[in-house]
């Protein structure tokens, strides 16, 4: 579950993109209907059951996690999620502008911090290449 602390991750953001993909992929599999019960458009939901990687938000792929049974609510998961990104920050001893510049995309200091902070909004996408650089560490 991607909200949980990682001490490890694959080679490379891709990989463990690829990982929560189909994760997600296996919770929306167990559920009927699971556009309506996440609130997520149809061909976003379609595109991942079909095996592609589509544009998710953080709180989006929350929505997806929480419809698994026995998983926290999906504000609760983002929360969490953030959480562990700062846990893990202290834990590597890492600053926001040393985490930027180790992403593979590219992001300022001060913007990744008000995504992790839950300030500004933040993709799937970017939590996953935030987390792999600080759980590569």
């Amino acid at each position: 579950m991607f909200y949980e602390q990682r001490m490890q991750v694959p080679d490379t953001p891709a990989a463990l993109r690829r990982e929560y993909d189909d994760e997600l992929r296996a919770i929306l599999e167990r559920v009927e209907e699971p556009a309506a019960r996440t609130g997520i458009d149809a061909d976003r939901i379609d595109a991942l059951l079909a095996g592609d990687s589509p544009d998710l938000s953080l709180e989006e792929a929350a929505e997806i996690q929480a419809v698994d049974d026995g998983s926290p609510d999906a504000e609760t998961i983002v929360e969490m999620a953030c959480e562990h990104l700062l846990l893990g920050m202290t834990t590597a001893v890492l600053d926001v502008d040393t985490l930027a510049s180790e992403l593979e995309i590219d992001r300022e200091g001060k913007e990744v911090q008000q995504k992790i902070e839950r300030r500004a909004p933040m993709s799937f996408e970017e939590f996953v290449h935030v987390q792999y650089a600080i759980a590569s560490r």
